[in-house]
């Protein structure tokens, strides 16, 4: 008889986890089990809680931390692993975790024991400044979950918060559905019109993994998919008119059709947000988003949006207009929105004469890591390098970094999933944590649990034996995303509550990855990181040059249509009325008419697609990027004053940004922090001048 035991691996519920032994069967009996476990020590927690640090904080510190190391793994593999049977098993444990979360967060007892440790005087003063934000936060958070709701109203607010989370993963399951429905099959040689080869090794790659297997890059059959690696590139250099347009209306029209509409599911979301809301007594869901955030009210947001739109609209009008005019020397069609990025891709090649594909040859992933690598020690005196122990992965295209201080001694690791994997990774790129810092006890000796960081992208994947090579789009979406995993891996905040990104203020989470991003077109990293895959050759000065000229074409284009988001983000949350006399794109279409220069098309269904504010954490929050981005360019601004080639300067400039915006992570105001390292309240005129906008 076969008496033979299977370790359940999502049960250890510390260090790093055993992905290529967790099994799918295992998630539910763990998840079953980790719920146990934690009303176990919940019930320990109340029969024994004291107000002070170790009576509350450390023992709910310890049962949201072993949820969470066995909740966020199932949390990743969702985004990276996405597959039928996951989804179901997801479906089946995510309404007992919800349940247990409402619990601890709207238990009295708690939040009363954090109130009276808050009123103590003599134990509130024996706290630091950190723990006491991070009690402060927890109490606002109780409240923001209910814990004052009377029996009746508290049972209607769960019954929110359950369905919510199931919109919201069906949302995110039917746009992952709908990108990878559509498949466009091409077949001769006028249809690939001038495509760059980089898109057709993928299209035929495509043709392959759909059966085709004597697709060739030369001869095709290649098959076009809404996937960004080859979305974009085809809508920028495709020549085929009758394509773009069928390609840009499926892609503007994903998940708004069919079984896979997401359209009810947001009226039901935006529905359900507001009765929260108005469960909790505030006037609108966007109210109650930012009673935790930077911002003060709906108001001071769309005050400094409206500050950018002013600026930005008249200069999109005239990129517009001159765009239109570059079009009609060429043909007599009318500007339509599956024209616009082939035509803007036309009149940059003829202004600046290069384009973006030109480039790729000298941004291969080994190099532009080196260049990110030596960019990081430069400025911040950390080293990272490949580790050399066997780590476990979800995938074999998966790295794993350790990082190390100036001392040599490590300090952090991350994951890097670089490539696009459309059948099971969900589209974007986004950073997470597998493990916070904390200090914790082993053998009743404190030590500092060291934190571990997922660094996911879409980029191009390798073929035929060449390393991906990147578009500089790729390039500062890496250096966006490695931007937050500094801030999570260089935290020096021992307090699982407000260390790397915890318990900071949405609204200021985005700053170190938008610095990040300005470090691409900085001559010295530039240049550590364009080398040529083939020769190792340094790319060409003038490709740089060209690169900065251009850095700002249509940058009015550009910012309107992320203040578009923006400022339609709020208004569904603050002034749409769900069930109303409006529709939810007659709202749209409002918004529209002061954030877009180019009429919408009818069959524009890009809500549907709008996975940051539906499926994500910007709800009424989108306008965070470009908040965030008004510090991250007078952060940036800083180290151009200091002086770029100049070392030793930037490297002091590094140690201070590093001692305050990436180490002290949520343990104080991020306003608080910023002026700290700049010695100032931020400004917006680095921003409008590095978007070229600042004299218009």
């Amino acid at each position: 008889m076969n008496n033979q035991y299977t370790y359940n691996y999502l049960l250890v519920g510390e260090g790093l986890p055993a992905f290529e032994k967790i099994r799918l069967e295992d998630i539910i009996p763990s998840i079953d089990e980790i719920l146990r476990q934690s009303n176990n020590r919940l019930t320990c927690l109340e029969k024994n809680i004291t107000p002070t640090w170790e009576g509350i904080v450390e023992p709910l510190t310890i049962i949201e931390e072993k949820i969470k190391w066995t909740w966020g793994i199932v949390n990743h593999l969702m985004g990276v692993k996405n597959s039928k049977e996951l989804r179901e098993i997801y479906q089946t444990v995510q309404p007992d975790i919800i349940s247990f979360l409402n619990k601890l967060r709207q238990n009295k007892l708690i939040y009363q024991t954090f109130k009276d440790l808050r009123k103590d005087s003599v134990l509130w003063n024996t706290l630091d400044s950190c723990q006491k934000r991070i009690i402060t936060s927890s109490i606002r958070e109780a409240e923001l979950s209910g814990v004052n709701l009377t029996p009746d109203k508290r049972h209607k607010f769960n019954e929110i918060n359950l369905e919510l989370a199931e919109l919201s993963t069906q949302f995110s399951n039917n746009v992952l559905d709908s990108t990878r429905e559509f498949k466009l099959k091409l077949t001769n040689k006028i249809e690939i019109g001038n495509l760059p080869l980089s898109i057709l090794k993928l299209a035929a790659h495509n043709a392959v993994l759909e059966g085709y297997n004597n697709a060739t890059p030369e001869l095709g059959p290649w098959i076009i998919t809404l996937d960004y690696p080859v979305y974009v590139p085809f809508m920028k250099y495709s020549n085929q008119r009758n394509l773009r347009e069928k390609v840009y209306k499926a892609f503007i029209s994903r998940a708004s059709v069919g079984k896979l509409n997401n359209e009810p599911l947001i009226e039901s979301i935006l529905k359900l947000r507001k009765e929260q809301a108005e469960i909790l007594g505030y006037q609108s869901y966007a109210e109650m988003s930012l009673s935790k955030k930077m911002a003060s009210d709906v108001e001071s947001v769309e005050e400094v949006l409206e500050e950018l739109r002013f600026v930005s609209y008249q200069a999109a009008q005239e990129e517009l207009k001159s765009l239109k005019t570059f079009m009609f020397k060429n043909c007599d069609f009318d500007l339509e929105p599956w024209d616009i990025s082939y035509w803007i891709e036309e009149q940059r090649k003829l202004l600046f004469d290069f384009t973006n594909e030109e480039l790729r040859v000298y941004f291969s992933l080994e190099k532009v890591l080196e260049g990110l690598f030596d960019l990081t020690k430069r400025i911040f005196g950390v080293t990272i390098t490949v580790t050399d122990e066997k780590v476990s992965t979800w995938h074999k295209d998966v790295l794993f970094f350790q990082v190390k201080d100036d001392m040599n001694k490590i300090i952090a690791y991350f994951y890097l999933d670089p490539y696009s994997r459309p059948i099971e990774k969900r589209g974007g790129a986004w950073m997470s944590d597998c493990i916070g810092r904390s200090k914790i006890y082993q053998d009743e000796k404190p030590i500092i649990r060291l934190p571990v960081a997922y660094l996911i992208c879409n980029q191009t994947p390798p073929f035929d034996g060449e390393p991906s090579l990147m578009t500089f789009d790729e390039v500062t979406t890496l250096f966006h995303e490695f931007g937050h995993g500094l801030q999570h891996m260089l935290t020096t905040i021992n307090y699982p509550g407000a260390s790397g990104i915890n318990n900071i203020e949405w609204d200021a989470v985005e700053v170190p990855s938008q610095f990040m991003e300005y470090w691409c077109y900085e001559k010295n990293t530039f240049f550590s990181m364009a080398k040529h895959y083939q020769t190792g050759e340094t790319i060409p000065k003038h490709y740089y040059d060209k690169l900065k000229t251009s850095r700002n074409f249509m940058a009015g284009l550009s910012m309107l249509r992320q203040l578009h988001f923006s400022f339609l983000d709020l208004d569904l949350h603050h002034r749409y009325q769900p069930d109303g006399n409006e529709t939810l794109f007659e709202a749209r279409d409002r918004v529209a008419k002061k954030t877009t220069v180019m009429k919408i098309l009818p069959e524009d269904a890009f809500l549907c697609a709008f996975s940051h504010i539906f499926a994500g954490g910007y709800a009424a929050g989108y306008y965070s990027y470009k908040w965030s981005e008004i510090l991250s360019a007078d952060s940036f601004s800083a180290f151009e004053e200091a002086g770029l080639e100049d070392d030793n300067k930037i490297a002091e400039v590094g140690k201070n940004f590093k001692k305050n915006i990436l180490a002290l992570g949520g343990s104080k105001d991020p306003l608080e922090i910023f002026k700290s390292f700049r010695g100032r309240e931020p400004k917006t005129e680095a921003l409008l001048k590095y978007s070229g906008l600042l004299n218009i």
